[in-house]
């Protein structure tokens, strides 16, 4: 490796390429599974259902998100705790139950600036199922709300438990160390979906609401069907694509800025941005479950039957992990029907979201404890729905 690298095959230029490129895999698999004319049905299925069933949901909800509910941010877990300990704990979980990552990530920052306490921080991580949520909601509402009220109440009771153990400012970060970001490339392109969002989004709910109702599409023409699917396939292989070229061009610090006031053309961008990387991640879980199945004969559901004793420590592992994209696939996996609703609801106790993150970046000691006490209760309650279930 290193006499290529010597002779200039491998250069540091070619190795950022490949660095910042990798997302363009999904899209060119994607390509390689409509040229291949065994998986192309399975391809336009997969990602018109990604994209009625979930892409539609998500960034309606996520505009009624971020321009009404976006002034919570304003209220100041110091002056609640000032108040009430109780409050301010309660708040935090709350905010780590709305969908996404957005209340976490508020939680995290405040108690950088010594306005949240530690418990704060474990109330919302344990609260928080992420972006995972708006799959849930989107595709099992029920489940989605019960999901919400069970981490509510966990995150809750798990921070208020910690307050009482720890002082509040533990593990805090000292100024220094908040000075460390992590940086994200810069891009514009996530602009130019902009447009045909703006087209789509409004035809594209009326049909992903007339499939959530089970309407045959066949009754309005024989074509109509076969139209609709590759319509929603066109529009996920689009978000798909664009994702793979853009990413957010600011830094955790920015991210997590609260002074910033936040104008109408940036919440369109935070829309679309939150929007692609929940298309491609749930797009990039429907085909490996499809795949898996279809041309693996994978039988998932089967193997977790007979090893379902495992499945809520898998998910609570599965929860370490940084990031929404795994706990969308854990989220996928109950949808199709493969895990239990314990191992779902052990996974969203335990996984913290984009959050972490932020977190880890911010106060990285703070994020590392306060993820390892959220496995408690998302074990404890995993297993109980487990015992109780079976």
């Amino acid at each position: 490796m290193n006499s290529i690298t010597q002779i200039g095959l491998i250069t540091p230029a070619s190795k950022r390429f490949v660095s910042q490129n990798k997302r363009l895999l999904l899209p060119l698999f994607l390509l390689v599974c409509f040229a291949v004319p065994s998986l192309r049905d399975i391809a336009i299925t997969a990602l018109s259902d990604a994209f009625f069933q979930v892409s539609v949901f998500v960034a309606a909800t996520l505009l009624i998100y971020y321009y009404a509910i976006e002034r919570l941010p304003q209220l100041e877990l110091s002056y609640l705790s000032a108040k009430s300990p109780a409050l301010e704990v309660f708040f935090a979980a709350l905010l780590g139950a709305l969908p996404g990552c957005g209340g976490a990530i508020i939680v995290v920052t405040q108690f950088t600036k010594g306005q949240a306490s530690f418990g704060a921080i474990v109330a919302v991580l344990t609260a928080t199922m992420g972006d995972a949520a708006f799959l849930l909601l989107a595709t099992r509402p029920t489940e989605g709300a019960v999901i919400m009220a069970i981490g509510l109440v966990v995150g809750t009771m798990c921070g208020a438990f910690v307050n009482t153990v720890h002082k509040h400012d533990f593990l805090r970060p000292s100024l220094k160390e908040q000075t460390r970001q992590v940086k994200i490339l810069p891009t514009r392109i996530i602009r130019v979906s902009k447009p045909v969002w703006m087209l789509a989004i409004f035809p594209s709910l009326i049909i992903a609401f007339l499939i959530a109702f089970n309407v045959d599409f066949n009754q309005f023409g024989e074509y109509t069907n076969t139209g609709i699917h590759l319509f929603g396939a066109g529009m996920a292989l689009f978000i798909v694509t664009v994702w793979a070229y853009s990413s957010k061009g600011e830094t955790y610090k920015q991210i997590t800025s609260e002074e910033d006031e936040c104008n109408p053309s940036s919440k369109v961008v935070k829309v679309l941005q939150d929007t692609h990387f929940v298309t491609a991640w749930v797009v990039a879980s429907f085909m490996l479950f499809e795949i898996l199945v279809n041309v693996a004969g994978l039988d998932l559901k089967t193997w977790f039957a007979h090893y379902a004793y495992l499945a809520p420590l898998i998910a609570v592992i599965i929860g370490f992990l940084p990031g929404c994209g795994p706990q969308i696939i854990v989220s996928t996996l109950y949808i199709q029907g493969i895990i239990p609703f314990s191992a779902l609801t052990a996974n969203a106790i335990s996984n913290d979201g984009d959050a972490l993150f932020p977190a880890i970046a911010l106060a990285p000691k703070a994020a590392i404890i306060a993820t390892l006490y959220t496995a408690l209760p998302a074990l404890g309650v995993g297993y109980g729905l487990y015992f109780i279930s079976y």
